[in-house]
């Protein structure tokens, strides 16, 4: 059962109650309560498609999300994440409520997940082969991972390129993709099918808006993929297209470079890059059109199943 099964107002109780509601998002089960209103109701919309995870015999993370005033400020309202009922953040304006959110979860995810390779990549799957696209902030990957999983390939994650290590396979994580600034009508003009959230203003990181996973890539959150590609890609305006072979050795120094928790894995992380790096062909993308990155990728990979 996934959550839109409930009414919202049930679904809107439950998550504000004691016990909170236990959510599966890929390999990890959340339990969350919250006590925001305006949160609640967003979230009913956008994780409309994950399933409830009651029943489950281990939560990998507390999480809870209130709203109160803001201390000597009548007028406004702060937020506040927890985490296992601490909180790692200072408290942000009210209506900033969902990039805490997400942002909070990836902190909870990065700082606590160290069974698994977690690479700082988005990830993209079509019949069982996976395009891995690890890439600087400012680089265009959330823009391109949105376009991809709008035009025939299958999301396991914009943020966290989950791999583990015993057989190396890639662990889908199908959550909300943040688009920023001009990067939110880029992707409204590319595929009006999307499902993009309301604009938040102001942020950190300037204006932000998150795209919806498709209901198939969360259905499917269960089937890992297997490495195909890693292409390292870079958006610069008015470029034309190039996507070139790299060399192995620099592919792999980019890929350890952007892991979270390289250092930490050590020699187990070492083993698993050179694995994948060998068994993966390495290509560097740079891009300003996004119909000819897609057209390109899409030719680079049905030549790969010819």
């Amino acid at each position: 059962m996934t959550i839109c099964a409930l009414s919202y107002d049930l679904a809107s109780q439950r998550l504000s109650s004691t016990s909170g509601v236990d959510l599966q998002i890929g390999p990890f089960v959340f339990n969350l309560r919250l006590h925001c209103p305006d949160l609640a109701r967003l979230l009913y919309e956008l994780w409309r498609d994950y399933p409830l995870a009651e029943g489950a015999a281990v939560r990998d993370f507390h999480i809870q999300a209130t709203s109160n005033p803001a201390p000597g400020r009548w007028l406004r309202r702060d937020v506040r994440f927890f985490v296992d009922g601490r909180t790692p953040f200072p408290l942000l304006p009210a209506h900033h409520h969902l990039p805490m959110l997400e942002w909070g979860l990836n902190w909870c995810i990065a700082q606590r997940s160290h069974h698994l390779l977690m690479l700082h990549a988005a990830v993209v799957e079509r019949n069982g082969r996976a395009i891995i696209l690890p890439a600087w902030p400012g680089h265009g990957k959330s823009t391109l991972c949105a376009a991809l999983i709008h035009s025939g390939w299958r999301l396991l994650c914009d943020e966290f390129g989950l791999v583990r290590p015993e057989d190396g396979a890639l662990l889908p994580l199908p959550r909300l993709i943040p688009l920023k600034n001009e990067s939110i009508e880029v992707i409204r003009s590319f595929a009006p099918s999307a499902h993009i959230g309301p604009s938040f203003y102001g942020t950190r990181k300037g204006t932000i808006a998150h795209v919806r996973p498709p209901t198939e890539s969360v259905e499917r959150m269960h089937e890992t993929a297997r490495p195909g590609w890693f292409v390292f890609p870079r958006w610069v305006a008015g470029s034309p297209l190039r996507l070139e072979p790299m060399l192995k050795s620099e592919a792999f120094l980019m890929v350890a470079t952007n892991a979270f928790n390289y250092e930490v894995l050590g020699q187990t992380s070492f083993e698993l890059v050179g694995r994948m790096v060998d068994a993966c062909d390495c290509y560097s993308l740079v891009y300003s059109d996004l119909d000819q990155a897609i057209k390109a990728l899409d030719e680079l990979t049905r030549a790969a199943d010819d």
